[in-house]
């Protein structure tokens, strides 16, 4: 959840009412290919909707980018809901509020016992594919929410959670955030014990947010596969939430993925140009933001303001348009670098302004069509579509069986 301004960074959603993808705009082949394979999102910002007990993911809504109705459209298989929450809060009260999220997530899921079941593992995705379920998994955004006690995070793991952000966009007490000045030169001893123990409780490491020097670091400390939830490529948009080439390279060494972002800053160097050109753009979308929503930190609100406010300076002109064949882009540029097995999809949809084209899930046919009309095999389709995510799932889980088996 990161965008145009620091509080438009921690406010802002991908979230317009889109008409559903036409059937005539998909061929035959890229349906069945899509529709049989398992489709897995690393990054979704929903949960701060689901704060609002009145809100159901099991109805379709007039806004946002995630309920039921709509995964099913568009065949989202997997999504890890984010557990976020600004990197200013801390202490007990970041983890009080992590834990309201968890509670939420879980309630959902208790809710639509029909579409949804809690899924902790590879193999529970793959049950949920085949059971006609769509399985949820969770992901805390930011170290901060642990709170620099090892416990808390045992107690997150015990929750369901299977990926941790080391940061968000300020540091915490013991690892430096991309978006900050550097504070620790990476990883202190703590954030390497704090990694290492993240790989006995087989919760992926997560390097997006963080700075180059605390990815490299956590590369080095940790036994298992690493991702990158919701990162795209700095060689095609100059981002420091981006990866470089080298860092993809390197990744990839290990087995791990990175999981293309779908926000528009991150995917337009136009864009992020024009952002940094007039500053005044970012401070009049953040204050109608607050205007529509109160000011009363209503994340919900936020969410469908930002990016629908956002839209307006596009069609003023203001802002440039981003089109979803960006996204396309920024996928083949880490095939290219990183490899096939490498790559996956971490949308940010419900936390940032998306690109024209994949305003919600009913838009993820678009990507196998535009794959398949590029070139890919229907098997490398299949494994940035989610099955390289399910490899770096089974990667962590057995080395936690053999560090837990060590013990």
């Amino acid at each position: 959840m990161r965008n145009l301004s620091f509080f438009v960074a921690c406010t802002l959603g991908g979230l317009l009412v889109p008409s559903a993808v036409s059937s005539d705009t998909i061929s035959e082949r890229a349906k069945k290919l899509h529709f049989s394979s398992v489709v897995v999102d690393t990054h979704n910002d929903t949960t701060q909707r689901l704060l609002d007990e009145e809100f159901d993911l099991g109805v379709r809504h007039p806004d946002g980018s995630i309920d039921i109705p709509r995964m099913r459209e568009g065949n989202l298989s997997a999504i890890f809901l984010s557990i976020w929450m600004s990197g200013k809060i801390t202490g007990p009260e970041a983890v009080k509020r992590a834990e309201a999220q968890l509670k939420a997530v879980h309630e959902q899921v208790r809710r639509n016992p029909k579409d949804l079941v809690l899924a902790t593992t590879a193999s529970e995705v793959r049950d949920a594919k085949r059971e006609g379920k769509i399985a949820v998994l969770m992901g805390v955004e930011g170290g901060h929410m642990i709170n620099n006690n090892l416990d808390v995070l045992r107690s997150f793991a015990n929750s369901g959670v299977r990926y941790m952000t080391l940061t968000h966009s300020v540091n915490v007490e013991w690892a430096d955030s991309a978006t900050d000045k550097a504070a620790h030169n990476g990883l202190t001893d703590f954030g390497k014990d704090v990694v290492r123990e993240m790989n006995r409780l087989g919760v992926i490491v997560d390097i997006s947010h963080v700075s180059d020097k605390t990815f490299y670091d956590a590369l080095e400390v940790s036994k298992a596969p690493l991702f990158a939830s919701h990162s795209s490529c700095r060689a095609i948009c100059d981002a420091p939430r981006n990866m470089t080439d080298q860092m993809m390279r390197d990744l990839a060494a290990k087995g791990g993925v990175v999981q293309i972002n779908y926000h528009v800053g991150f995917l337009s160097q136009e864009f992020r140009d024009a952002e940094k050109k007039d500053p005044k753009i970012n401070e009049a979308i953040a204050l109608q933001v607050r205007q529509r929503c109160g000011g009363d930190g209503n994340e919900g609100c936020m969410l469908i303001e930002g990016d629908r406010i956002t839209r307006e300076f596009v069609a003023q002109g203001k802002l440039p348009r981003v089109d979803y064949t960006k996204i396309i882009e920024h996928i083949d540029h880490a095939v290219k670098v990183a490899g096939i097995d490498h790559v996956g999809l971490g949308s940010d949809f419900d936390g940032a302004n998306m690109p024209y084209g994949m305003e919600d899930a009913t838009m993820l046919p678009k990507i196998t069509e535009a794959l398949l009309q590029k070139g890919y095999s229907e098997g490398d389709v299949r494994k940035i579509l989610g099955e390289n995510t399910l490899r770096v799932m089974t990667g962590v889980e057995r080395v936690s069986r053999e560090l837990n088996a060590k013990r």
